[in-house]
C-alpha cells in the first residue's frame, strides 16, 4: 500500500507539474511558450536528465534488490539495510535520482514555469517526504543499525567519487 500511494503521488506531481506549468507559461512566459527553438533546446536537456534519472534508478534499484532482500518479499520491498555500493556514501541515492525526474519532465515539456517554479517546489516536497516519512520508516524498520548509518552517511554526496558510484553500472542479480 505504501508503494502504491507513493507512485500515485509521483504521477500526480508529474502530470500536475506539466499541466500547471503549461498553464502558467501562457501567462508568465508567452514569448517562450511559442518559441520552437527554446523547446527543442529544452527537450535535449530533458532527454539528458531523463537518461541520468534512468541510470540512477537502474543502479540503485539493482543494489537494493541484490543486497536489501532476504527471503520472499514483494517487489520494491527490503528487509535488510543496504550499505553497499553507492549506499555506503549516501543514504538516499535513489531519491537523488527521483528528484531529477520532475526537472527532466519539465525540460521535456519545455515549460519555464515547471522548470523554475513547480519542479523546485516538488523537490522541496520530496526532501520533506524523506525527512518526515522515509527516515522515520527506516529507523522503525532497522533501529540502532539505521541510527549508526545516519551518523556515518549523509543524505546525498556530490563528491566526484560518490557520483562515480552513483552512475557505475550495477550487474543484475539473477
Amino acid at each position: 500500500m505504501k508503494v502504491a500511494f507513493r507512485i500515485i503521488v509521483w504521477l500526480l506531481m508529474l502530470v500536475g507539474g506539466v499541466l500547471g506549468g503549461l498553464m502558467l507559461d501562457k501567462i508568465l512566459f508567452p514569448d517562450i511558450y511559442n518559441n520552437l527553438w527554446v523547446h527543442l533546446f529544452s527537450f535535449v536537456i530533458g532527454l539528458l536528465l531523463l537518461k541520468m534519472v534512468m541510470a540512477i534508478s537502474r543502479n540503485t534499484g539493482r543494489t537494493l534488490a541484490s543486497h536489501g532482500r532476504e527471503g520472499e518479499l514483494p517487489r520494491m520491498e527490503t528487509n535488510r539495510l543496504v550499505q553497499q555500493g553507492v549506499y555506503k556514501v549516501m543514504r538516499h541515492p535513489m531519491h537523488l535520482g527521483l528528484m531529477l525526474f520532475p526537472l527532466s519532465i519539465a525540460f521535456l515539456a519545455g515549460s519555464p514555469s515547471f522548470i523554475l517554479i513547480i519542479a523546485p517546489v516538488e523537490i522541496v516536497f520530496m526532501l520533506l517526504m524523506i525527512k518526515l516519512i522515509e527516515e522515520p520508516e527506516a529507523i522503525s524498520k532497522f533501529g540502532d543499525e539505521y541510527h549508526d548509518y545516519i551518523k556515518q552517511t549523509p543524505w546525498f554526496c556530490f563528491r566526484a567519487e560518490c557520483l562515480k558510484l552513483l552512475f557505475q553500472k550495477v550487474k543484475r542479480n539473477h
